[in-house]
């Protein structure tokens, strides 16, 4: 599928236009292969809503895979820019999503977090099942630090505590500013960011002003290089704001966990990702204002290596044990099977 313009993801009302028009192609390539299941993600509340009228004419069977909440979300990043008027908005949306969860034969949740929001909506239960998300950890083996990857940039014989994602609304690149000039005097460390779009250019515009050496800008990496570039880290970092809460679980860290590397994250700790890493002791986790605490906990990963191995190690055990495809696929089909029953 391909809009007719570039995707304007940071443009809040090109942006819904944008998704509305996918929601319109969608449902044309729908109408084709007239699917008797539909499994629905990740997509904006106004493009849902016009699959949803559509689908239910065929008569397919719909069920929301909930990867976050919307309107929560919205209303929590908007209010905070535009008060009032963001709450409106964010309210709004929180509607309608309540009204495609209600319309839903099936809905899979990625954490039991959600419950008690879906209670407070008055969502059946009987329809809600939990999967947590996973990574895909075949196509991520565990690199040595030395790889080509690593020679290329040369960061192969360089500190390296390494960002690799979106830097959107949700996220602070402060941190990851702060971090850097933390490190600024040691020419033995280096902080690389693997991103684009606001958040990057905001750290360009930063690092070209004050003159930070050991701050790493490069944009997405292609994905078969990525066990190269994670096993680049000694570090792996990843940043969320307190107004995403419970409601967004940033998947990096998924992915992190498969590169046998310990993690340092700035994350609400009632997060579910923030959560999988404390109680597998897979890293480090502070709140995301405490930047004092953020840069401590980074010193500390660095002086101490037999800390890191032991982190390193917990992350992977983590991944090998939980990212099972073969049970999550039966998860699935578990669903599927029993949807109408």
């Amino acid at each position: 599928m391909q809009l007719s313009k570039p995707f304007q993801k940071y443009s809040f009302i090109k942006r819904r236009f944008q998704e509305i028009e996918y929601a319109h192609d969608l449902v044309k390539q729908i109408k084709d292969y007239h699917p008797d299941i539909i499994i629905l993600a990740g997509s904006h509340p106004d493009a849902l809503a016009i699959v949803y009228k559509e689908c239910r004419e065929l008569g397919a069977n719909l069920i929301f895979w909930v990867q976050d909440i919307y309107g929560v979300a919205i209303k929590r990043i908007l209010n905070k820019k535009f008060p009032g008027l963001g709450s409106l908005v964010g309210n709004y949306y929180i509607w309608q999503e309540k009204q495609l969860l209600k319309k839903s034969d099936a809905i899979v949740l990625i954490t039991e977090d959600f419950f008690p929001l879906m209670n407070q909506w008055g969502i059946d239960g009987q329809k809600c099942h939990v999967i947590h998300n996973w990574t895909s950890i075949e196509e991520l083996p565990v690199r040595p630090k030395s790889n080509p990857w690593a020679n290329t940039q040369r960061l192969d014989n360089k500190f390296t505590f390494l960002y690799a994602g979106t830097l959107g609304l949700k996220h602070n690149p402060n941190l990851l500013l702060s971090l850097a000039k933390h490190f600024s005097s040691n020419d033995q460390i280096r902080i690389a960011v693997i991103s684009e779009g606001l958040g990057a250019e905001w750290l360009k515009e930063k690092r070209e002003e004050q003159g930070i050496k050991n701050l790493i800008l490069l944009g997405f990496q292609p994905f078969e290089q990525m066990p190269d570039v994670l096993g680049t880290a000694d570090v792996l970092v990843a940043i969320l704001e307190p107004e995403a809460g419970i409601y967004s679980a940033p998947s990096k860290v998924l992915t992190y966990l498969c590169a046998q590397r310990p993690l340092l994250l700035a994350l609400p700790p009632e997060n579910l990702s923030a959560k999988i890493v404390i109680e597998n002791q897979a890293g480090w986790v502070v709140p995301p204002l405490e930047t004092e605490d953020f840069l401590s906990a980074a010193d500390s990963l660095v002086m101490d290596a037999s800390l890191r191995t032991r982190l390193a190690a917990n992350a992977r055990d983590y991944a090998e044990k939980t990212f099972d495809i073969r049970a999550i696929c039966n998860k699935f089909e578990t669903i599927i099977r029993n949807i109408g029953r």
